[in-house]
């Protein structure tokens, strides 16, 4: 009984001298591991540019730049959108009319026959001239749509030049040159690719226009094929 005593009162220090020594090399850990953290953050860029008064006034306005570039790109985004379902309203109420109107043509011819061929010119004009009305609101809004898309590629080249000088910035820290500005990376095209290439992007930006014009022109002498050769 009392070597088993005298045994274990020698293995509490033991146990307590390990403890011990364990405890100050998590805590040597935990002091290296902060130590190496508080470099790292004293030297990250970031910490430079909240340092120097003139990075940190040069990020803050790119930001900023970058938010009214992102709010005037979801508002042309907007307006595009409207002036699509514009489009679309005023085609649509183009092929109503001549609908209506190529139905109640027949319905006269049925009624009164060949007594109003001599007539035949009344109705094309009425015809041309909505027709004609309508072809124009479409070009106005077409005209328009590209317009508001050209300015919608120009904020996004602007947009995405804020961003990458941002970015750089960040990176960079106060090695940063803060005579630098955002370069929107235009291409610039030659002149002789523009003239190959500008009738027939015209004509795909306008196809709506063009094709509207092209119905009205078969649309014109219908009524005389309606009143004079049925």
């Amino acid at each position: 009984m009392g070597e088993a005593k005298d045994s274990h009162i020698v293995e509490i220090p033991v146990e307590q001298e390990h403890e011990h020594q364990h405890n100050n090399h998590e805590k040597n850990v935990l002091c290296s591991m902060t130590s190496n953290m508080i470099e790292a953050i004293e030297d990250h860029p970031l910490t430079e540019i909240s340092e120097s008064p003139g990075h940190l006034l040069l990020l803050k306005l790119w930001q900023r730049e970058e938010e009214l570039f992102a709010k005037r790109i979801a508002h042309k985004e907007t307006r595009m959108d409207t002036i699509k379902a514009e489009l679309f309203q005023l085609s649509s109420f183009f092929f109503i009319f001549h609908g209506f109107f190529l139905t109640l043509l027949f319905t006269s011819w049925a009624k009164a026959q060949h007594s109003v061929c001599h007539k035949w010119w009344l109705p094309s004009m009425v015809s041309l001239c909505t027709s004609l009305v309508f072809v124009t609101l479409v070009q106005v809004k077409v005209h328009r749509y590209w317009k508001v898309w050209g300015q919608l590629q120009r904020e996004r080249n602007d947009g995405r030049a804020v961003i990458r000088c941002i970015q750089e910035l960040r990176m960079k820290g106060a090695s940063f040159d803060l005579s630098k500005e955002p370069n929107s990376g235009k291409r610039m095209k030659s002149s002789s690719v523009e003239i190959k290439w500008k009738p027939l992007t015209w004509c795909s930006n306008y196809l709506l226009t063009i094709s509207l014009l092209c119905f009205t022109g078969l649309v014109f002498p219908a009524s005389k094929f309606v009143l004079c050769a049925l």
